[in-house]
């Protein structure tokens, strides 16, 4: 009762009534307050506490170090005239201190006492929580001249569907993908995000809206979907478990067009590579663009997505890591994500295609194997290339069968040519798996640059490529016959040009990849911690193994 009074403001007298402890939920942080908790926004009426003790959550973790903490700066009028309780605060310093708490912390101030939750009903701490929270700006007086308050918003809009912020993968078979969920104005908005027409690796990303959730008319959240050609529709969203959400569509008539499969072949194709089916004569490369579509266009945008983090980075990164696009030969641009483990840098598939699906490791670098090209008129010669890559690879194996220490190094230190991708190669490129961070001997001055040109015979999809380097290293790649069969990983050099371009040459299918990096501003999409940046990995490639 003593803590009732010193908190509230109120003696025995007063009557305060304490929630009892089996009621309560919250054990003293605002993190591990169970979902039902969460979703009590405030405006859910809850009954008639008068105020609230340790138990109910004012003197948590959460809000109670805040209030404490908001005091010692408060500006009261004279230093020795400090409140006995929070409720003792003018109505104005506890709406300040109340907008500096996350919404989710909100609900337990509310159940302290009748005072709290009147003043939590003010629009300046909502309009607040959703600028802090969510980056909304001007939108909000939009949204208010409309009739719908920022209180709404939050309670109803932002807060229910906060968890589908940031990267998805859509399960699309071995096709995978990239969904971007962002507060986009007074909207929520799924944007696909796709590649640039092949082979320009090095043009911006491509984005379709795929599903959006707003109020603007209505007082409740409206799920619409995008998909198609006649405009928004109904549509669903539905929470499968923690990391996973699902999208129906209600009106999938929406998608099709009048003049049937052949009209949406066209439009699809023209969407997806740019061209007509006649332009593209490469008999292997229509059937991969046919077989896809017809895959692909059976899900009408009814999806279950897995979340992803960006990879989190370090300062002995070999380069900052990140999403890159990439040349596949005839399966055309393919999004990978490059992260670095120890001693090897990993580029796993976002995307993939009927040979390596997405998921897959594409490539693994050893950064142990540092590798230095003879000069330009020696590097035209793959025969050159290949003898300096087997001999690292022939030893990295006898010691891999040896089970010896990995101590093998390169024959020298340095950097390395660039490579090109095969057009007619049906094999994909893929995975690998090693561990990344450049050890500090092995690593030149970033200034130090080597002139570069790719072997004569090595095919590259995209023949503008950077001409120096600055680095490269042994590694592999994987390759599979369709279906994801007999997969095998093929050793290649990985080159490293600069801190947004690399490339990788697949010496047995004699072509080369580049990569280039994928620059949009990714909101929400930072992995907790490094374990469960790693658990993400090991689960999509269980996802499409």
């Amino acid at each position: 009762m003593a803590v009732c009074a010193r908190l509230c403001g109120v003696g025995q007298s007063r009557r305060c009534r304490r929630r009892p402890r089996h009621n309560q939920r919250d054990q003293g942080s605002d993190s591990d307050m169970d979902e039902e908790e969460e979703e009590r926004i405030v405006g859910q009426k809850r009954g008639t506490a008068g105020c609230g003790d340790r138990e109910s959550g004012v003197n948590t973790a959460g809000p109670g170090r805040v209030h404490r903490s908001a005091l010692d700066g408060a500006g009261l009028p004279h230093p020795h005239q400090h409140p006995h309780a929070l409720s003792e605060l003018p109505p104005e310093l506890l709406v300040e201190i109340f907008s500096l708490l996350p919404g989710t912390a909100l609900p337990n101030v509310a159940l302290a006492c009748k005072k709290f939750r009147h003043i939590l009903n003010t629009e300046t701490i909502w309009r607040t929580r959703c600028m802090k929270e969510f980056h909304m700006k001007e939108d909000l007086r939009k949204m208010e001249v409309g009739g719908v308050s920022s209180r709404e918003l939050y309670v109803k809009l932002l807060h229910p569907y906060r968890h589908i912020l940031g990267l998805w993968q859509p399960d699309i078979g071995p096709y995978g993908g990239l969904l971007n969920v962002v507060v986009d104005g007074l909207f929520i908005i799924g944007w696909m995000y796709l590649p640039p027409h092949d082979p320009r690796v090095e043009d911006p990303m491509r984005r379709r809206p795929l599903f959006r959730i707003h109020m603007w008319e209505s007082k409740k959240a409206t799920v619409e979907c995008m998909y198609g050609n006649k405009g928004p529709h109904k549509g669903d969203i539905q929470t499968v478990k923690k990391d996973e959400f699902s999208t129906k569509c209600n009106q999938t008539d929406h998608h099709h067009m009048p003049g049937g499969r052949q009209e949406e072949f066209r439009r699809w194709l023209e969407e997806e590579w740019g061209r007509t089916l006649e332009e593209i004569f490469h008999e292997h490369m229509q059937e991969l663009i046919l077989m896809k579509f017809i895959y692909t266009s059976q899900y009408d945008n009814c999806l279950t997505y897995r979340r992803i983090y960006l990879p989190p980075a370090t300062p002995t990164d070999l380069i900052h890591p990140g999403l890159f696009k990439g040349t596949y030969g005839s399966h055309g641009l393919e999004i990978v994500m490059l992260s670095f483990h120890r001693t090897s840098a990993r580029a796993t598939k976002l995307t993939g295609d009927p040979n390596v699906p997405a998921g897959q490791l594409t490539l693994d670098i050893d950064l142990s194997q540092p590798l230095v090209l003879p000069d330009l008129e020696h590097q035209r010669n793959i025969e050159e290339l290949s003898r300096l890559v087997l001999g690292v690879h022939e030893q990295v194996q006898r010691q891999v069968r040896e089970g010896t220490p990995d101590t093998v190094r390169a024959p020298a230190e340095g950097d390395c040519g660039d490579a090109a991708a095969a057009d007619a190669a049906e094999a994909d490129h893929g995975d690998i798996s090693d561990d990344c961070q450049p050890g500090p001997t092995a690593d030149p001055s970033p200034s130090e640059s080597q002139p570069f040109v790719l072997p004569l015979g090595v095919m590259a999809r995209n023949e503008v490529y950077p001409r120096t380097c600055r680095k490269c290293f042994y590694g592999t790649g994987l390759i599979a016959g369709h279906g994801f069969t007999s997969p095998e990983r093929t050793p290649g050099l990985f080159v490293l040009f600069d801190q947004d371009r690399f490339g990788f040459i697949w010496l047995e299918l004699k072509s080369f990849s580049l990569y280039s990096r994928l620059t949009d501003h990714l909101a929400h999409a930072h992995a907790p911690d490094l374990e469960r940046f790693e658990a993400m990995l090991r689960n999509m490639q269980s996802w499409t193994s």
